[in-house]
């Protein structure tokens, strides 16, 4: 309960920050489909109209996303509070039982305000570099977070932290081909940050579920993203080796 009321303090805290700093953008917000065109401008050319999730995924968010732009919520406030979400769910984590039901719901919730700071920070004309590398370092701290939460429902540590690594990884092998002079998106693989929330958050619901096997429920979930994460590099290097194969050295 002392770590629940810590961080309900935090969360009130981050809330008056949340409004003393909004300042009213001087722009109309985008519409849909302005939102999706500048989105797949940002993300190398990806068209989202191609696939019915993405799609779907991004007009949910866009639903969201545009009252906070309308009401001048500042983009890295908002990415702050993922991170105090990511929080939460390794408290709930800690309290076992119906908390890993909690939990669960709060990490699925975490991936949609995951990417509520993007779609304000375009909605608003306040995409930055700063905001980027602000969002790319928090959703690394977000996906060691959750293996905690993972670890406290009784996941091994040693499997959390290979799997973290692998996420790691291949995140560092994106942002490298970027810094290369490569497409920073390169190739979307199976084992997007997307996938992250989308394994884990039912593993934790199913810990809670099923609490007398909850530790073979979390390592079981964990493992499955281990594995999704090897299939992603290997999907991963070989586009960047592809793409970089031409280009001179930086």
């Amino acid at each position: 309960m002392t770590e629940l009321a810590a961080l309900a303090l935090l969360g009130l805290a981050l809330g008056v920050v949340s409004l003393t700093t909004a300042v009213r953008p001087g722009v109309v917000p985008l519409d849909r489909g302005g939102y999706f065109a500048r989105w797949a401008v940002l993300h190398g050319g990806y068209d989202p109209s191609g696939s019915r999730f993405v799609r779907g995924w991004l007009g949910l968010v866009h639903a969201l996303g545009r009252p906070l732009a309308r009401r001048g919520v500042l983009p890295n406030v908002v990415t702050v509070w993922s991170v105090w979400l990511a929080l939460l769910v390794v408290v709930l984590a800690r309290v076992g039982g119906r908390g890993w039901l909690l939990a669960g719901l709060v990490l699925a919730f975490s991936g949609l305000v995951d990417n509520l700071d993007g779609c304000v920070a375009v909605l608003q004309d306040r995409t930055s570099a700063w905001g980027y590398l602000l969002d790319s370092v928090l959703d690394r701290v977000s996906d060691a977070l959750f293996l905690v939460a993972l670890v406290a429902a009784g996941c091994p540590g040693w499997l959390a932290v290979s799997t973290g690594f692998g996420c790691f990884l291949l995140e560092y092998v994106r942002a490298r081909a970027g810094n290369a002079g490569g497409d920073p998106v390169v190739r979307i693989t199976v084992a997007e940050r997307s996938t992250r929330v989308l394994v884990l958050a039912p593993t934790l619901l199913l810990c809670g579920a099923l609490p007398v096997h909850a530790g073979a429920v979390a390592a079981a979930g964990v493992a499955v993203l281990a594995v999704l994460t090897v299939v992603g590099l290997a999907q991963l290097a070989p586009a960047v080796r592809r793409q970089l194969a031409g280009l001179p050295t930086p």
